[in-house]
């Protein structure tokens, strides 16, 4: 049953009469010097005592300190202590001297005042202290709290600490804290010692069994961040980031504003600088279409494109549900944007004729297409007639409606195509190529690798077994790719974009490659877990069509620089349109008379087709 609020603290009171008492009687003990009960109790003293209770606890009522909850009082509630006994001892004291009744001398009385303002305070701040330490008894008994580390020991650590300590005590214990300044070293946040640097991390965490670390540093490049989140990593330990100081604030959950540490805070990436001036004069109130709209490249271009004020944004997409959320996403966002939303594919010549009749976009960005490797290889019709066609009729509608300039999303699997996909790219790459000779129209193409994150990136699949608890799956121990995150990857397309005059390909730096199998144990350990104990890695051999190694540039081709770094030009190659218009009608032939089931046929055309798509010499399993 629960204890009514009229009697709440009931401990407290009765504690807190009997300090009352006790402080007078030893007042009296200190000024006679004397224990012996008959000289104390006399009449003036009982009076006191009686008058005294009453007093206090009427103050501390009337003050509301009995609504405190103990462990969680601080100082401005001990100051609130002080302020009833100094209230009530004036009380008390102007009754002394206007009453008749016999009391104790003023000097009892404020001696009195003084053993209780200490009594009170000194044990509550006690009871506090045993109520808030009374955690390491129960963690030897139920083992459940988790040992935290926190990275940095700045104004977020401190926020940190405080939350921990106060509302999450029972969950996480603070072992301390590890900062790079080595002037912070072994002070003090919060009442929790700064260990040491980033360097001792591995030795902190394991002398302290440390389950979680908590990354707080915010004002950090991304360089410096990678380093000190590899350390974690190698510790074993669950690593969890704080993306800032503000949502920690604005939040009401602690963890909620921490996320988990992604394989993108391992790339270690600077941020990706724009000449925003240029893209703005291109898009800025133009119509501008995007195909595969829905996609997590094609959502991204828009999210990015609506930031210089289009006049109209049109998304075109077969699959409705993506094409709806990325909708719904940039009409909440920007109100006041005009935007068309339309299910539509880009095999269907006619529905596109329909569309650019009817929108005259400006600009036009091609990123819709079959992508999987496996998939495409199974269904290898499919992918001719949705990316080779698909792009023939964009890019003759663009030509038709006077369109200023058409990009096409290309991929590093053009280069040197050892799939069905990857030849279909590198044969929209040439149809971009040849058209851009006879058009007004300005067509380029921009090829990059993989984006960490995309539909089919291999990341979301990794999570997805390793949340299931494995195998995680890989193809092959050495096999490797090109990452960058869909938002660098995009806004180089934008920059891309506004160099173009017609007939580049554009070379996305992807700095180094990866190995994916090492992304598969930095995924596993970022999860807190050990890689082939707790989460095995399982080799299963490379896939129909698939390199071990991607590469960006074919033989032929050479590099120029542009203004951006990060941006290049492959040397244009010599493209007849009339020859690539040849092939095409090899391939209707091809999509006439075969079916998927006649893969060989197929690839002996496509070989024939793009020259330089080969079969990789095996695809066993590595032993």
């Amino acid at each position: 049953m629960k204890r009514s609020k009229k009697f709440k603290n009931i401990e407290l009171r009765i504690m807190d009469i009997i300090i009352v008492a006790a402080s007078y009687y030893i007042a009296e003990v200190l000024i006679n010097n004397s224990f012996i009960v008959s000289d104390i109790l006399n009449q003036a003293i009982i009076h006191s005592i009686i008058l005294a209770v009453i007093i206090y606890s009427w103050m501390l009522h009337v003050f509301n300190t009995y609504r405190n909850i103990t462990r969680y009082e601080n100082g401005n509630d001990y100051l609130v202590y002080v302020l009833v006994c100094l209230i009530s001892y004036t009380i008390i004291t102007m009754i002394s001297i206007i009453s008749q009744i016999e009391f104790v001398s003023a000097r009892a009385n404020m001696i009195a005042a003084l053993i209780i303002v200490v009594t009170i305070i000194g044990y509550r701040v006690l009871l506090r202290a045993i109520l808030t330490e009374n955690f390491k008894t129960t963690k030897e008994k139920t083992n459940n709290k988790k040992n935290v580390l926190i990275v940095g020991a700045g104004s977020a650590s401190r926020i940190v600490i405080n939350a921990l300590n106060t509302t999450m005590k029972d969950t996480y214990h603070v072992v301390g804290l590890v900062d790079d300044n080595i002037n912070k070293v072994n002070y003090m946040i919060s009442g929790n010692q700064i260990l040491g640097t980033r360097y001792e991390i591995p030795k902190i965490c394991q002398e302290n069994q440390v389950e979680l670390i908590l990354f707080t540093i915010s004002n950090i490049n991304n360089k410096e961040r990678k380093d000190i989140l590899k350390i974690c990593q190698e510790t074993g330990c669950k690593v969890r980031i704080l993306p800032g100081t503000a949502e920690l604030i604005k939040n009401k959950s602690l963890m909620d504003n921490f996320r988990d540490v992604e394989i993108e805070d391992l790339l270690g990436r600077e941020p990706i600088k724009l000449d925003n001036k240029n893209i703005g004069k291109l898009i800025e109130n133009k119509v501008v279409l995007v195909t595969g709209g829905g996609g997590s490249i094609g959502s991204e271009l828009c999210r990015q494109i609506v930031k210089y004020n289009p006049k109209k944004l049109v998304m075109v997409d077969i699959y409705e549900n993506n094409l709806y959320d990325i909708e719904q996403e940039l009409r909440a966002n920007y109100p006041q944007l005009e935007i068309d939303a339309i299910v539509a594919s880009v095999r269907d010549k006619e529905r596109l004729n329909e569309i650019f009749e009817k929108f005259k976009p400006y600009l036009v960005f091609h990123a819709a297409a079959h992508k999987h490797v496996p998939l495409m290889e199974t269904s290898p019709l499919e992918a001719i007639k949705n990316n080779v066609f698909g792009t023939y009729n964009v890019v003759n509608c663009a030509d038709e409606y006077n369109v200023k300039r058409c990009i096409l999303i290309s991929t590093d699997k053009a280069v040197n195509p050892t799939n069905i996909m990857g030849a279909t790219k590198r044969l929209c790459e040439m149809i971009v190529q040849a058209k851009d000779k006879v058009s007004k129209t300005e067509y380029a193409a921009v090829r990059f690798g993989n984006v960490l994150g995309s539909n089919g990136s291999v990341v979301p699949l990794f999570k997805k077994q390793i949340a299931s608890g494995g195998p995680v799956t890989v193809t092959h121990k050495d096999i490797t790719r090109f990452f960058m995150t869909i938002p660098e990857a995009v806004s180089l397309v934008l920059q891309a974009m506004s160099y173009a005059k017609g007939g580049e390909i554009f070379v996305l730096d992807m700095g180094e490659p990866v190995k994916i199998y090492d992304m598969a144990v930095n995924l596993i350990k970022l999860s807190g877990l050990e890689p082939n104990v707790d989460i095995q890695i399982k080799v299963t051999g490379l896939r129909p069509g698939e390199k071990l190694y991607e590469e960006l540039l074919m033989e032929e081709e050479g590099l120029t620089q542009t203004e951006h770094d990060k941006i290049h030009i492959a040397k244009p190659m010599d493209i007849d349109m009339e020859r690539v218009e040849n092939k095409l009608k090899e391939l209707e032939g091809l999509l006439q008379h075969c079916n998927n089931e006649q893969k060989e046929e197929i690839k002996r055309v496509m070989k024939e087709v793009v020259p330089t798509y080969r079969e990789p010499e095996q695809n066993g399993k590595e032993d």
